[in-house]
């Protein structure tokens, strides 16, 4: 008995040190993921279709509509537009804005649209910390200022940078822009 101990020690030991491992447990085969959803495809509207769809630009695309510049701001651009909200054809004086709809007003409703559109798309990021003095549409300049608190389009602040249209940008404004008396 003496003997068979020390042969089964040196039995254990040779097996535990001649390399041969011991099968694991196999790893179980990686499960096929199902490919994550591609969502469709997102067709951008233009500036009139996004200004409609924002809900807050109602008297703007009335005055567009009347002033006869709906095709043109339907067309490839493209375009800037500083798009002043309801609120601000709001604090107009009163009646202003049911005068400028007004057939007989149209060129002067017209000179005061085109004074808020640039042609080309120029973004918040192209403005930076500058003092530009970009050609409107209209003709007249608009003088727009980059600062650390936002950007300015004359006395206006833009609450809303860069609203991306199929045709340009819309930059949301607080305030009508009114072109400089000729």
């Amino acid at each position: 008995m003496k003997m068979l101990l020390p042969i089964a020690a040196f039995a254990l030991m040779g097996v535990a040190c001649s390399g041969e491992t011991v099968p694991a447990t196999p790893a179980p085969a990686p499960v096929a993921e199902a490919p994550a959803p591609v969502a469709a495809p997102v067709e951008a509207k233009d500036i009139v279709d996004t200004a409609i769809a924002a809900g807050s630009f109602k008297t703007l695309v009335a005055a567009v509509q009347a002033a006869g510049l709906e095709s043109t701001l339907r067309g490839p651009g493209p375009f800037t537009v500083f798009a002043p909200t309801d609120a601000a054809f709001a604090a107009l004086p009163a009646g202003t804005v049911e005068d400028l709809l007004k057939p007989e007003n149209k060129a002067k409703l017209t000179a005061i649209l085109t004074y808020h559109v640039l042609p080309g798309e120029v973004m918040s990021s192209a403005i930076g910390m500058q003092t530009l003095d970009p050609a409107t549409v209209q003709g007249a300049a608009v003088k727009v200022v980059g600062s650390s608190t936002g950007v300015m389009v004359n006395d206006a602040k833009v609450v809303t940078a860069d609203v991306d249209a199929s045709n340009g940008v819309i930059h949301v404004i607080d305030k009508v822009l009114l072109p400089p008396a000729k």
